[in-house]
Parts: C-alpha cells; sequence; structure tokens
C-alpha cells in the first residue's frame, strides 16, 4: 500500500476545505479526481448539503457520506438487475472503519463545537483530512485503486 497516495488524498481534502467547501464537497471532490474525473466538477453541488452532518442537523458526517459516494463511483449500480449487496458491503465497512477510527460518525460528537468557528473548523479539516486518508487506505486494501 502506498503511504504517499493516502497521504496526498488527505492533504487534496484539507486543502479544498481550507479553499471554502464544505467536509463532504471536499472529500467527494478528491475523490472525483482518483476515480472518476470524467465526471463534472460541477457535480459537486450534489453533495453540498451533507455537510455539518445533513445541512448542520449534525447527523451523519458529510465526510462519511461523501466517502460512500465515491465507493459507490466503483460498486454502485445502474439498473435494478445489478446487485446491491456489492455496495452495500463496502459501505458497511468502510463505516465501520470510519467509526473505528474517529470513535463516533455522528458529526455532532464528532466534533462538538459551535458550527464555523475557528475550533469546529480546526476539528473539521482534521476529520476531513483523515477520512480521505482513511478512504485511500481502504481503496488500496481492498484492492479498489492501484494507480500510484
Amino acid at each position: 500500500m502506498s503511504e504517499n497516495i493516502a497521504t496526498e488524498a488527505r492533504n487534496k481534502a484539507g486543502n479544498y476545505f481550507k479553499s471554502g467547501f464544505n467536509c463532504a464537497e471536499a472529500v467527494f471532490l478528491t475523490f472525483r479526481e482518483y476515480l472518476a474525473p470524467e465526471i463534472s466538477p460541477e457535480t459537486v453541488k450534489f453533495v453540498t448539503g451533507f455537510g455539518g452532518g445533513l445541512g448542520h442537523a449534525g447527523c451523519l458526517c458529510g465526510s462519511l457520506n461523501a466517502s460512500v459516494m465515491a465507493l459507490n463511483m466503483i460498486k454502485g449500480r445502474t439498473t435494478p438487475e445489478e446487485k446491491r449487496e456489492p455496495a452495500y458491503d463496502l459501505a458497511r465497512r468502510f463505516h465501520d472503519r470510519f467509526e473505528e477510527k474517529f470513535g463516533y460518525t455522528c458529526c455532532r460528537a464528532l466534533n462538538p463545537h459551535p458550527f464555523d468557528t475557528k475550533e469546529h473548523l480546526r476539528n473539521c479539516i482534521k476529520i476531513t483530512g483523515g477520512t480521505a486518508q482513511l478512504l485511500m487506505e481502504f481503496l488500496q486494501e481492498n484492492g479498489l485503486y492501484n494507480k500510484e
């Protein structure tokens, strides 16, 4: 497994976050580049509402949501005849890996600081970058990303 590409993914996501994208947008844009560069960057608008644990509701972390979207770029289905279990399996296993690493999957538990405060943003960038790194490691471990 390449440590460099996982670190690169962490840094890319962190830089997207620093530039003003939310956690979900940052992870999505990072993995769109790696997994599906043919998809327009404008599709980032599909993930905007995931930030803040679903629009500041504080529920499921936007970085985790966007990670599942990235996994779906690989194993998602396009017809009802296709099996959904491969995508479900990856989503569940990554969910569990995320929870193991961060202790929670809920935004308000991961980051108890008030939204958009300095403390919140500092913690969120760590979670966003850490999620991107974790996802790249997960992809590599499962043979879903082999490029250097």
